[in-house]
């Protein structure tokens, strides 16, 4: 009974230490191979907002003061 059950034990960790050790290898493979086969172009990067100028700024905190002023 208890060699059935060592069998069983060393099988099934056998099968898992397998899988894994396959499992690295077809991850690596793939990742070696992915960038060969790779047909989308690479994205532009983003570019960066316009910044606002310092009259627009000065205006949008006039125009909150004087909102803020007519609510009370």
């Amino acid at each position: 009974m208890i060699q059935q059950g060592l069998v069983l034990l060393v099988a099934g960790m056998g099968i898992a230490i397998l899988f894994l050790f396959v499992l690295s290898v077809v991850t690596t493979l793939m990742s070696r191979l992915v960038p060969y086969i790779n047909v989308l172009p690479d994205p532009e990067p983003k570019k960066p907002a316009p910044k606002a100028a310092a009259g627009n700024e000065d205006e949008a905190v006039a125009a909150a003061i004087a909102i803020a002023a007519s609510r009370q």
